[in-house]
């Protein structure tokens, strides 16, 4: 890099990135700590909650909602069901699928958990006019859109020199 040429942490939309970035980190951390008392971490909250809003998902719907692979739902679902939070269910006309369903302890617990996680991000947001979250999340929702589409469309090869 030359004198001439700007750094990347000089551009704005670099600096509004990085910003994203670190909110996000930063409130998965505190909601970490809040959940705290409830023995569950962000990750089992993002699977709790599709589950009290899409009641009888598959497991493969919710890796895909989620944005996570198979493993990782492999991993955290057996301890869930464990701890009696959801129930695992065949499928009526697909043998090979199975269904996840909240148990109502799995109910009761997801829905403590929402409240602690609406009650911060209220805290976070309330000085933020509701205008300005909707072009926020109009900003956001572009972005994941063109990622994800970016994602479905395979890589051009380098060109040799």
């Amino acid at each position: 890099m030359n004198k001439n040429q700007s750094l990347p942490w000089d551009h704005p939309r670099f600096r509004s990135w990085i910003a994203v970035a670190r909110a996000c980190q930063l409130m998965q951390q505190s909601l970490g700590r809040s959940l705290g008392h409830l023995d569950i971490k962000p990750p089992h909250l993002d699977i709790l909650v599709n589950l009290y809003r899409f009641e009888g998902i598959s497991q493969q719907e919710l890796a895909r909602k989620l944005l996570v692979g198979r493993s990782n739902m492999s991993m955290l679902l057996p301890q869930m069901e464990k701890r009696g939070l959801i129930e695992r269910r065949g499928d009526k006309r697909d043998k090979r699928v199975l269904r996840l369903h909240l148990t109502e302890e799995g109910r009761r617990l997801t829905e403590e958990a929402m409240a602690i996680q609406t009650d911060l991000i209220d805290r976070m947001l309330s000085d933020a006019p509701l205008d300005e979250c909707q072009i926020m999340t109009d900003h956001m929702e572009r972005i994941v859109s063109l990622l994800l589409q970016e994602e479905q469309e395979p890589l051009e090869p380098a060109e040799s020199d």
